[in-house]
C-alpha cells in the first residue's frame, strides 16, 4: 500500500487546524499549534520522545479532550460543537491500559464494543450481535479465546481482542496506544499481521498508532507525524519521514533508519557501531 491511498479516498477522517493544549493547573504547553490532517484508507503512526505530545493528540482526535486553542474535527464534526459522547461512538479505542473486567471471556469482551461498556449490557445483544462479535473473533484469529478469561490471554492475546472489540462498532477512525506495549517477538509479529489485514480488508479504515519502536511499525502504513517537544515536526507519506535525519532530529541523538521488506530499524548512529558489531 502506498501512501496515495488516503488521497484516492479522499474523505477527512481528522484535522487539527492549529490546536494548542495547555495543562489548566500549570500553564504548560503540551501541544503548540499543531496542523494534521487524517484521511479516510490512510495508516499513520505517531512517534517522538517521552512527552512529545502523541497521546495528548490522539486524545482529541478520540474526542475525550478539548483543545485550547485551535479547532479540532472528527468525522466532520468540530469538538466544542458536538456531543462528544455520539461522536466517541463512533471511534475505536484501542489502549492496554483499558479497563476490562480480568474473568471476563472474550467472547463478551467483544460484545462490549458494541453498547461502549466495560460490563456486559446482556439485554443490548440480538443473536445478530453475537454472531458479529464470533466473526470479528474468527477473523482476527483468536476464535479460540472465545471462553477463555481476559485475565489469563497473553498480551497480544489481549491486544487483538481489544481491537475486535472496536471493532464492533465499525469505526471510520481507529486509535491504538501503545498496542505493542511488552509484547514478545512472537504477539508483536501477531498484532503486525493483524494491522496489515485491517488495511486490506478495510479500505477505507483510517488508523492512527502511537509507538516508540520503528520496529513495531506494520508494512501497511502509509503516512507518519514525528513530534518534538508539543510540535509537529514532520509529516507526511511514511516512506519521506523516516529518514535518518528526520529522526535524529526528533530523537536528538544520531539515529540510523534502515527499511528492509517493507518492515523498519532504527538503531543508535555511533559512528563505527556497524562495523563494531559486524566483527563480533
Amino acid at each position: 500500500m502506498d501512501g496515495t491511498t488516503g488521497d484516492r479516498h479522499g474523505r477527512v477522517v481528522a484535522a487539527l487546524d492549529g490546536a494548542s493544549l495547555r495543562r489548566h493547573t500549570t500553564g504548560q504547553t503540551i501541544l503548540d499549534t499543531v496542523d494534521w490532517t487524517v484521511r479516510a484508507g490512510e495508516h499513520w503512526a505517531l512517534l517522538g520522545p517521552n512527552g512529545a505530545g502523541k497521546t495528548s493528540v490522539l486524545r482529541l482526535v478520540g474526542a475525550t479532550t478539548f483543545p485550547t486553542t485551535g479547532t479540532v474535527e472528527v468525522l466532520g464534526h468540530r469538538l466544542g460543537r458536538v456531543d462528544v459522547r455520539e461522536l466517541r461512538a463512533l471511534i475505536g479505542h484501542v489502549s492496554t491500559s483499558q479497563r476490562v473486567p480480568q474473568d471476563l471471556p472474550g467472547h463478551a469482551v467483544v460484545l462490549t464494543g458494541h453498547t461502549g461498556s466495560v460490563q456486559p449490557l446482556w439485554k443490548k445483544y440480538d443473536d445478530e450481535v453475537r454472531e458479529r462479535a464470533r466473526a470479528l473473533l474468527a477473523e482476527l484469529q483468536i476464535k479460540e479465546l472465545a471462553d477463555r478469561p481476559y485475565g489469563v490471554c497473553s498480551g497480544g492475546q489481549r491486544a487483538r481482542l481489544l481491537i475486535a472489540r472496536a471493532l464492533m462498532a465499525d469505526p471510520a477512525l481507529l486509535l491504538l496506544d501503545e498496542p505493542f506495549n511488552a509484547l514478545d517477538l512472537p504477539s508483536r509479529e501477531d498484532l503486525v499481521d493483524t494491522m496489515r489485514h485491517l488495511a486490506l480488508t478495510r479500505p477505507r479504515l483510517a488508523t492512527v498508532t502511537v509507538t516508540h519502536h520503528l520496529e513495531e511499525l506494520s508494512p501497511a502504513l502509509t503516512h507518519a507525524l514525528l513530534l518534538r517537544e508539543g510540535r509537529a515536526l514532520t509529516q507526511g507519506p511514511i516512506t519521506h519521514v523516516l529518514t535518518t535525519e528526520h529522526l535524529t532530529t526528533c530523537f536528538g541523538r544520531p539515529v540510523e533508519v534502515s527499511r528492509h521488506g517493507g518492515r523498519w530499524l532504527a538503531r543508535s548512529g555511533v559512528a563505527g557501531w556497524g562495523e563494531g558489531a559486524a566483527r563480533q
